[in-house]
């Protein structure tokens, strides 16, 4: 009970973020999110009677009826009421205060890093305001191999067009593609942030002596048998997995042991395991 309620907390706190950066940045600048907020905002230029926030969750609702199937119907419920706060609380800080607009280089910036960071609190917890992020979701269950932000920015950037067709200008256009870099790339930083690390390959004679030295600063060490490809001399490849704290110490261990080690250090998107963390059943 206390951890859903501590869910539902972080999902009302990420809808109120996503209704500010909307509200203050991206609507009096012209700048579209995306998703169905996105094609919400063209039909309210045509037909102004039309809010936003409504619009966009009546458009909602054959998505999230599809979703139901594949997702489940804890994390739906979730997205239900994320979708439903977010949408009327649009609609509520429109009624009672208009926003005059900003610098569009600003609304660009900050409505970016707000309805990014929003989405990525959201999706934390397993829940999304539909459109973008619940479609986003479903293609995540088809395509496991790329982040969640990517896909939405794949999705935006359709509306994006469809966006500058309606308001046939492109400078708006271009900022909101701008935003939606920013915000996808929030979004990633967000949900995938902790778990990022990096991946260390070490080729040296003096491998053992580095491996023990690496288990000392308590890091998994592996060896993998390797053979190189110019004298076809057999070795052994250290493998460690670390922190991004710990890139300094490793690179100077490494350096003092023998400093004609061959080192290679990668940026992981995620790793998982003792040490690390456990696999999200929510998908992620």
């Amino acid at each position: 009970m206390k951890k859903t309620l501590k869910e539902y907390a972080v999902i009302t706190f990420g809808c109120a973020l996503f209704a500010l950066g909307f509200c203050w940045c991206c609507e009096p600048a012209h700048l579209s999110v995306g998703g169905f907020t996105g094609i919400a905002q063209v039909l309210n230029l045509y037909f102004p009677v039309l809010p936003v926030g409504i619009t966009t969750l009546v458009m909602n609702v054959p998505l999230f009826i599809l979703g139901l199937k594949l997702l489940g119907r804890r994390l739906l419920v979730s997205s239900l009421y994320a979708m439903a706060v977010s949408s009327l609380m649009i609609d509520g800080v429109n009624a009672l205060y208009t926003f005059p607009a900003l610098d569009p280089v600003l609304a660009a910036v900050f409505g970016g890093v707000l309805c990014g960071a929003a989405s990525g609190f959201m999706l934390g917890q397993g829940a999304t305001t539909g459109g973008t992020e619940l479609g986003a979701r479903l293609l995540k269950l088809k395509f496991q191999q790329l982040p969640i932000g990517k896909l939405c920015l794949i999705i935006d950037m359709a509306v994006i067009i469809t966006y500058s067709l309606a308001f046939r200008q492109l400078t708006p256009a271009l900022y909101s593609a701008a935003t939606l870099y920013i915000s996808t790339t929030v979004l990633d930083k967000v949900v995938y942030g902790g778990k990022a690390a990096k991946m260390a390959y070490i080729i040296s004679q003096q491998h053992e002596q580095i491996a023990q030295r690496l288990l000392e600063l308590d890091l998994g060490v592996t060896f993998l048998d390797g053979t190189g490809a110019y004298r076809r001399r057999p070795t052994e490849v250290i493998v460690c997995a670390f922190s991004r704290s710990y890139i300094i110490p490793v690179k100077k261990l490494v350096q003092q042991i023998d400093p004609d080690a061959f080192i290679i250090v990668c940026d992981t998107h995620e790793i998982l395991g003792e040490g690390f963390g456990s696999y999200d059943p929510k998908g992620l």
